[in-house]
């Protein structure tokens, strides 16, 4: 059974909190050495100030001295090809330049613009989950449909392929399978969407990837094109389809919390960020490697160590907010790390945080009776992914 694996320190979970290993990892220690799924050994980084620490500076802590996890069969060449675009895997000025061309499509200006167009594919996603009626899987016909419909659009992918392409990335993410199937999976979604990159270079559309071939065509080759599209793709879909199936079963399980938001739809801005923090639905960011020897809370870490940071260990950093444990909607959680922070602060951020702030009210607007179909059950967490979730979620109303 999944439950039985022995999983990576930094992705364990006891249903919404970290796993008390790790909690402990933080409050006694701050920084433990652990061994990454790949056999390598790394440090990580648990506390609220020093995860700040580590990911505010590139210069000590750099993401492209990191091997790719898991690829150690690449040449150099494949291996210069699997990074280009691929923002997570980069450092300033390169970084830099990408992020600069991609910007502009995810400013609070453009999320505006975005954002009838979104009220509108929520509301087709609550007509398809009030369509199939009583006990009906939120994930498969709300949670997951509304962020893969917006980014499809967003990026000009076809909405038909979305059983494909989900399906590739839920195999990139599951730490409970071998990592030739994980590392297929990711060859075969850089495949797929070299085919979009071709077909956009030849006919550019009005979608971000058409933009970025009219507007960069010269500036962006090809890979860097196909990596930033599959980087994109993925995230787009995985976290925000994770906090709004995730997001709503906290809801439903903590009922005062779920009528503070029925009586004050209002406060949807502050839920959201203390649902942000309080699930801490990924784990983590690309791991980095010192460029010198370096001291983390107390701990002395050599030139050339990997080091990973905790994001739910932070959030629930009880040196960054009160009662951390406690998932309190009238919170001003602002300041938390379920976006990253520094230079690899989330670029979807806007986008995300305007899917939730539509969604969950349209929801409860739309049910007002809406309830667990099995109260008592357990639920379906992905407890095995490297980003946290659900795999199903059903529910009456």
């Amino acid at each position: 059974m999944t439950e039985a694996l022995e999983l990576p320190l930094e992705i364990r979970r006891n249903g919404f909190h970290p796993a008390e290993e790790l909690l402990r990892a933080r409050d006694e220690e701050g920084v433990v050495r652990v061994v990454t799924p790949f056999g390598v050994p790394a440090y990580l980084v648990c506390r609220y100030e020093d995860v700040r620490e580590v990911l505010a500076d590139s210069t000590r802590f750099s993401n492209a001295r990191t091997q790719l996890a898991g690829f150690d069969d690449l040449d150099e060449d494949e291996e210069r090809r699997a990074r280009a675009g691929h923002l997570l895997t980069l450092d300033p000025p390169e970084h830099t330049r990408l992020r600069r061309m991609l910007t502009p499509e995810f400013t609070m200006r453009r999320m505006r613009r975005l954002e009838p167009r979104i009220v509108e594919i929520v509301g087709m996603a609550l007509d398809d989950l009030e369509r199939a009626g009583q006990s009906a899987d939120l994930v498969a016909h709300f949670a997951l449909p509304v962020p893969s419909l917006v980014i499809c659009e967003l990026l000009g992918v076809p909405y038909a392929d979305r059983a494909a392409f989900q399906d590739r990335t839920a195999r990139m993410l599951d730490m409970a399978l071998p990592a030739e199937q994980r590392n297929a999976a990711e060859r075969e979604s850089r495949a797929y969407m070299a085919a979009l990159v071709a077909r956009a270079q030849a006919e550019p559309g009005e979608d971000m990837l058409g933009m970025l071939v009219r507007e960069h065509g010269d500036d962006l080759s090809t890979d860097e094109l196909t990596g930033i599209a599959s980087f994109l793709l993925l995230a787009g879909h995985e976290t925000t389809a994770n906090m709004l199936g995730l997001g709503t079963l906290a809801l439903l399980r903590h009922p005062d919390q779920l009528a503070l938001l029925r009586e004050d739809p209002a406060r949807i801005e502050s839920a959201v960020e203390e649902l942000l923090r309080w699930l801490s639905i990924v784990p983590a960011v690309q791991p980095s490697t010192t460029t010198t020897e370096v001291e983390i809370a107390g701990h002395t870490i050599p030139a050339g160590s990997l080091v990973m940071t905790s994001f739910p260990a932070a959030n629930r950093d009880g040196s960054f907010v009160e009662r951390p444990d406690t998932l309190d909607l009238t919170r001003k959680a602002t300041g938390h790390l379920a976006f990253g922070h520094g230079v690899h602060h989330c670029l979807g951020a806007p986008l995300a945080r305007m899917e939730m702030r539509i969604a969950f009210p349209a929801l409860l607007s739309r049910f007002p009776g809406l309830a667990l179909a099995d109260p008592d059950g357990p639920a379906d967490f992905r407890v095995s992914s490297l980003v946290y979730g659900l795999k199903s979620l059903r529910v009456t109303w």
